[in-house]
């Protein structure tokens, strides 16, 4: 017996999801919800399920059990307390929300209507990612002290038009930070320590080729990690047409693991597919520099077999089943979640952003 899945929204990623599930053993997609009468019940023809308006009509009439918020990330917080409210799990798209406030309200949320929570953090499951993770783990690189986050990327107007609630402080709740950098952040932080990794955040923000938005295009960071290890944050959308998504980490022992997570243009859910494999990019473990070769072409042939854009969407909302049916914890907890909004939160605070 599987679990019953419902959606809370019906936007343009919300078809990467319903896809995804079809890529899994343990769950079924069988209800959306969502204000918008017309765009749900077309979403829910698509892909022959039940349209609702309500989490609590999923809930009562389709017996969902858990919850797939797939709203603008604005909405995230209010999807997922009403999630809770109708006793159901939650999966949330990232960013988990605007503020850290916002993810404590989540939390208890959760704690108290005793479900689980877990934030979308699907490159995770990058065999470039794990390896490096694995890695770290198993200390190959000693202790990991020093971390390169580094987005070069491009948005132009029409993808800012897309939607109206884009590039607004008060609709969007930020730029590149909060909308296009959270999984690479989410990556520092996993490799780093996971939840409550950071120490110490210097940094600025500012927009410097898109006058048609409010918000930032382009920020840097310096960090402090508790394990002692130092950070740097380099991120931006305004190099054409889109370069790359790096995570370099670098260990005690002077050996050096790094994942380009992104490339060519960078990624947009329902706007455009994955056109590059996810690579690891450095590989300087002693005894394994002769591997970074094997690993690229592994993870090349493992890219073409595969539809990119939705598989690794799949294996997350599969762990999150197994999570609800086995008892167990998700692989990524609220708390890492927390931590990523925690990091974007502060330097929009440093730099006086409206709202913050």
């Amino acid at each position: 017996m599987g679990v019953r899945i419902g959606l809370l929204g019906y936007g343009k990623v919300a078809g990467l999801y319903a896809e995804a599930v079809q890529g899994i053993s343990n769950g079924k997609l069988v209800s959306v919800a969502g204000r918008n009468l017309q765009r749900r019940n077309e979403f829910a023809a698509k892909w022959k399920i039940m349209s609702r308006e309500t989490v609590a009509e999923m809930e009562k009439l389709d017996k969902i059990d858990m919850v797939i918020v797939v709203t603008p990330h604005p909405q995230h917080r209010d999807g997922a307390l009403e999630a809770f409210a109708a006793g159901c799990h939650v999966l949330v798209e990232k960013p988990m929300a605007l503020t850290v406030a916002q993810c404590d309200e989540m939390i208890a949320a959760a704690e108290k209507a005793g479900k689980l929570l877990s934030v979308v953090s699907q490159r995770r499951w990058f065999p470039a990612c794990a390896r490096i993770k694995e890695a770290i783990d198993s200390g190959k690189l000693g202790k990991p002290c020093l971390l390169q986050l580094t987005i070069l990327g491009w948005r132009d107007e029409a993808y800012y038009k897309s939607d109206p609630w884009r590039g607004k402080w008060t609709t969007e709740g930020g730029g590149i930070l909060i909308n296009q950098a959270a999984h690479q952040i989410d990556l520092m932080n996993w490799f780093m320590g996971g939840a409550d990794s950071i120490e110490e955040i210097q940094g600025y923000w500012d927009n410097f080729n898109h006058p048609y938005i409010e918000v930032e295009d382009s920020a840097v960071a310096v960090l402090k990690f508790r394990n002692g290890g130092l950070g740097s944050v380099l991120v931006s959308n305004s190099q054409k047409p889109g370069i790359y998504a790096k995570v370099h980490v670098h260990g005690s022992s002077g050996a050096s693991a790094g994942v380009q997570t992104d490339g060519g243009a960078m990624f947009i859910a329902g706007m455009s597919s994955i056109t590059e494999p996810p690579l690891n990019d450095l590989w300087t473990i002693p005894g394994e520099e002769k591997r970074l070769e094997e690993f690229r072409d592994a993870d090349e042939k493992f890219f073409r077999g595969i539809n990119a854009t939705v598989y690794f969407f799949s294996r997350q909302i599969e762990d999150f089943c197994c999570s609800i049916l086995e008892g167990r914890p998700p692989h990524t907890s609220a708390y890492d979640g927390r931590e990523t909004v925690k990091f974007i939160e502060t330097l929009y605070r440093l730099g006086k952003a409206p709202g913050y």
